[in-house]
């Protein structure tokens, strides 16, 4: 595992917090079209991901990039999780690494 360049857990709501820093994020995809991906995150605010491939609708999508907006990540990784996954426990563990247990998640 590589840890030289660290990844911060966030939701939509946290997203803007890290501006410029690189994040890891799972979303839900809206629209694709190869220039720019529609998502919707696990708190339900709407993103857009840059560098994305054409991903279908409704798949859960792992990007992991630079914030480059309030709402919008650059993915440098990304992966494809399928049209299943449980947002309400990834939203409570993006709560828990940016409150109380951050220092272990940075």
């Amino acid at each position: 595992m590589d840890t030289s360049s660290p990844s911060i857990f966030v939701n939509g709501e946290s997203l803007p917090l890290y501006f410029g820093k690189r994040v890891r994020a799972v979303v839900q995809v809206i629209q694709s079209d190869g220039a720019g991906t529609t998502a919707k995150s696990t708190d339900e605010h709407q993103l857009i991901i840059k560098g994305l491939p054409v991903i279908p609708p409704l798949n859960f999508v792992e990007v992991i990039g630079i914030a480059d907006s309030n709402q919008s990540v650059n993915a440098e990784i990304w992966t494809d999780f399928g049209s299943t996954f449980d947002t309400a426990s990834y939203n409570q563990l993006c709560k828990l690494a940016n409150r109380e247990f951050k220092a272990l998640f940075l």
